[in-house]
């Protein structure tokens, strides 16, 4: 069954009286290069446990289940389930959970389903979970990869280069922990329905260690979300409203010993500048 052929689309989905729900983010590939080339980008071989997020109708888990030792799929419409059991009825390395994401153990789940595996991530993501889902995955330490189809917009932001101003805190936490890469797009006519942007794949490679060495992470993070607090203020002026425990003056401090200008915004700082701001800053009176 070619589960990106447009008739055998709407003949499966028909003969189940399935309907496209538009708060769910529901958007079939419709070329099969796409879902192979997204498999092929995730690196899944025998030796890995693979966690699908929103398969659909399962094109992707399909060309992933050719690849991996095994196929975790987990989806939220209930009205999608007795598709998906026709479609996957070839596979045997795949397993269909009914659920969010968003609210289970992954780091359970992988290590029940995916014993002697390597877990990694691969997904066509509804774009109205991108950043919570990448989050969760991120936090999820036995996740060894993120490979993603995510909004084009939303995948040249998280791997623009740091200190650029396409960048933002999110793009900055998830760099910190992997190396980001955006692959290649994928144009809005590839889905069914179209959305009304293109998509793009993203991956992300777990690093052995954080991108730089810091003492305290969650002030850490904290310094980051509240450097882009006031996207438009300086630096100065954001983190003075976003840390309420030092004053304007010692902020201008630290960054000035931290060798950056007096005028600098968020968007400028790499996360190796963010890391020796936090140590000025904890010098400070305050902390």
């Amino acid at each position: 069954m070619n589960l990106c052929d447009r008739d055998t689309i709407r003949a499966l989905l028909d003969r189940h009286g399935f309907r496209f729900s538009k708060s769910m983010g529901q958007n079939f590939l419709i070329d099969p290069q796409v879902p192979a080339d997204i498999a092929a980008a995730s690196g899944a071989d025998e030796t890995c446990g693979v966690l699908e997020i929103g398969p659909g109708i399962g094109p992707l888990t399909a060309e992933l289940a050719r690849r991996a030792g095994k196929v975790v799929s987990v989806e939220l419409d209930k009205t999608l389930l007795p598709v998906l059991a026709e479609t996957m009825a070839p596979f045997s390395n795949v397993e269909i959970l009914q659920g969010d994401a968003l609210r289970l153990d992954l780091a359970a789940l992988a290590a029940e389903k995916f014993q002697g595996l390597t877990p990694i991530v691969c997904a066509n993501l509804p774009y109205n979970i991108t950043s919570p889902a990448l989050q969760k995955f991120v936090e999820t330490p036995c996740f060894q990869s993120v490979t993603v189809l995510i909004q084009k917009e939303v995948a040249q932001r998280l791997s623009a280069p740091q200190g650029s101003s396409e960048g933002g805190a999110f793009s900055l936490f998830l760099q910190y922990r992997m190396e980001v890469e955006m692959l290649f797009e994928v144009p809005r006519d590839k889905f069914l329905p179209a959305p009304k942007v293109d998509s793009a794949v993203l991956r992300c490679v777990r690093r052995n260690r954080p991108a730089v060495e810091i003492s305290d992470e969650a002030f850490f993070f904290k310094l980051l979300r509240g450097a882009f607090l006031l996207r438009r203020k300086t630096l100065v002026n954001s983190l003075s409203a976003a840390l309420p425990g030092w004053d304007k003056l010692a902020v201008q401090s630290a960054i000035a010993s931290c060798g950056l200008p007096p005028d600098v915004r968020g968007e400028r700082l790499t996360l190796q500048d963010f890391a020796a701001l936090a140590e000025a800053l904890r010098e400070k009176p305050g902390i």
